[in-house]
């Protein structure tokens, strides 16, 4: 079954099914100019003289239409309103009724029920009017219905306009301090939404305004959002990426006092102060967990740890307790304990040394290896440098003594080609110079 509610404009209708109704604009221009041009209307109309607008899947029972309004009631029992396709509930109604009529005059709505009790409602004319003008483009006129239309009803005239996009007009209009805030969150409103806050006073709005603040790059403003949220999480992240430490440091100690210790556990972590998290762990009872990292950073204090792990364990598990090695009774048992313990006195010093930020890129280049494997290496390195400089030093020894008996050669060579030479100069007449053991002879001509 199908129902047909026309609008008294005759530009709307609204086509009502079993399942939910449709709204569509009757073009009137496109019909006059199919009728003018000698067209015909046959059984399937002319093409293209309704535009459907909205479709909405609700049932409806009985309808009116009050300008571009469309007022209803459902087979839920609510009395509804339809503005260019946003649906506002007016009223839930306790019993089946039907529509009767709308008196302008009066901005009432009225319905009957089936022992004939009529019901009125208000719905304000001026509220459809402004809905109607801000459908139509003419917000100007709609600016001037905006002040008779109570102030308890702005905040459904904001959530009107935020549906059809407006948010900046929303919230210049909305009262209610949550959906405002939620308006200027919307439009990135920083500072619109830290006033709201600051009247509010909500922990989730601080935090919602912090990570806001975060994204936009305003990061003191989220630090002190943060702060009035009390989000330990959003800070550690803060604090971390923009490498304040003094800033962990003071997170460290409100995590503390609030319980946190996992954030506070992270914090002493990243200052380097393992002492503390060892201390943190041990008072959080964690006491296999602290032998565990007393082990990786703190191996002096391992024995330490260890006696208080087989003390706790004791209590449960005796023959578990006396399986507990300790270093300073079993070193063998513990691999590159000796250089665990040189590494330690070494890296000491520089924890308390941060670099900045700046120079991530150079540390991230590091090889990822651990500091023993690390301390392991540079012994191996400087062994072979060590060697190397011995060959080096053979090698050169060596060559030394090669280019000295190459001269000690090359001397006796000479010598022996210079008692190999006579000169038979004496009885001469021509001048001519023979030189013995060589088949050539060379001559230099005497001038006569």
């Amino acid at each position: 079954e199908e129902n047909l509610y026309w609008a008294d404009s005759g530009d709307l209708v609204t086509v009502a099914s079993d399942t939910s109704f449709y709204i569509l604009k009757y073009n009137r221009d496109v019909v006059s100019s199919h009728l003018d041009g000698g067209g015909s209307v046959g059984e399937e109309g002319v093409e293209d003289a309704f535009e459907l607008l909205h479709e909405i899947n609700e049932r409806i029972r009985t309808g009116l239409w009050v300008g571009d309004c469309f007022i209803y009631n459902n087979s839920s029992s609510r009395l509804n309103y339809c503005v260019g396709g946003e649906v506002t509930t007016l009223f839930h109604l306790d019993r089946p009724m039907y529509l009767l009529g709308y008196l302008a005059n009066q901005s009432r709505v009225y319905l009957i029920d089936k022992q004939f009790n009529v019901v009125g409602y208000t719905l304000l004319l001026s509220l459809i009017e402004y809905k109607t003008l801000v459908l139509r483009g003419d917000f100007d006129r709609a600016n001037d219905i905006l002040p008779s239309i109570p102030k308890e009803q702005y905040d459904s005239v904001a959530h009107f306009l935020e549906s059809r996009g407006m948010l900046e007009e929303a919230l210049d209009i909305a009262t209610d301090s949550n959906y405002r805030f939620d308006l200027a969150v919307q439009l990135g409103r920083v500072d619109d939404a830290k006033a709201i806050a600051l009247e509010v006073q909500s922990e989730s709005k601080w935090k919602q305004l912090g990570e806001l603040a975060i994204s936009t790059g305003k990061l003191e403003m989220a630090e002190e959002c943060l702060l009035h949220a009390l989000d330990l999480s959003g800070l550690l992240l803060l604090y971390s990426s923009i490498g304040d430490a003094e800033g962990i440091t003071k997170l460290a100690s409100m995590a503390k006092e609030q319980g946190k210790n996992n954030v506070a556990f992270l914090c002493l972590f990243m200052l380097g102060k393992l002492e503390e998290c060892l201390q943190l762990l041990i008072e959080s009872n964690r006491i296999p967990e602290a032998a565990l990292m007393a082990r990786s950073y703190l191996p002096s204090k391992v024995p330490e740890i260890v006696a208080l792990w087989k003390k706790d364990l004791q209590k449960v598990n005796s023959k578990a307790a006396e399986s507990l090695a300790d270093p300073d009774e079993y070193p063998n048992l513990f691999e590159d304990w000796q250089i665990a313990l040189n590494v330690e006195a070494t890296v000491a010093p520089k924890r308390g040394i941060y670099p900045p930020a700046e120079e991530y890129m150079i540390h991230s280049e590091r090889p990822n290896e651990s500091l023993v494997e690390a301390f392991k290496n540079m012994h191996v390195q400087e062994e072979e440098d060590v060697h190397e400089e011995d060959v080096h030093d053979e090698e050169e020894l060596t060559n030394e003594n090669d280019t000295v008996q190459e001269v000690f050669e090359d001397d006796e060579a000479e010598e022996s080609q210079e008692d190999a030479v006579e000169v038979e100069a004496d009885g001469s007449t021509d001048g001519t110079i023979h030189v013995n053991g060589n088949d050539s002879e060379e001559q230099w001509g005497a001038d006569s």
